[in-house]
């Protein structure tokens, strides 16, 4: 390993899945705006969308997410040039 191209400010970093609410600490060099303390000790906070523990890859729980009917808008505009085509 090369010396002096990695970081030195490695540091327990608390993540809360957004999703479910789930929190794990990992070392991290990430800076955060907020903490949590867990187990009586105050730890840097960082937001997640989604972690390992919410996406449906790891938890075998596909989810379809249609946002604005986008699906919909496809499956009629594909419907129609089939039509055409016949």
């Amino acid at each position: 390993m090369k010396s002096g191209i990695h970081p030195e400010n490695y540091r327990p970093v608390a993540f809360r899945d957004m999703s479910n609410g789930e929190t794990f600490i990992t070392r991290s060099t990430v800076n955060a705006k907020e903490t949590e303390v867990i187990d009586g000790v105050e730890y840097p906070l960082v937001k997640l969308e989604i972690s390992s523990s919410s996406h449906p890859f790891y938890t075998g729980k596909a989810k379809l997410v249609d946002t604005a009917g986008r699906v919909d808008k496809f499956m009629s505009r594909y419907a129609k040039r089939n039509e055409k085509k016949k």
